[in-house]
């Protein structure tokens, strides 16, 4: 009987070690959509800026390589 149980807590703490790698990677893959759809989503007002013309083109070409938060992420 105590082999049984100490096989079924092995088991738990493996399941349970598993299921946070899971939810980490989960999290990660979450994070990383949010991230572009904002960043796609500032790229579309910059694009609307200019195209209403209260940018200049060269301005939303500066604004656009200023991708900060972007090259960060890349380092890491």
């Amino acid at each position: 009987m105590e082999q049984l149980i100490g096989a079924a807590a092995d088991y738990y703490v493996i399941t349970i070690i598993g299921a946070c790698f899971a939810f980490g990677a989960l999290l990660k893959s979450v994070t990383a959509m949010a991230g572009t759809a904002s960043r796609e989503r500032s790229r579309r007002e910059i694009a609307a800026y200019i195209a209403e013309g209260s940018i200049s083109p060269d301005q939303g070409e500066r604004l656009l390589r200023a991708d900060v938060n972007h090259s960060v992420n890349r380092a890491a």
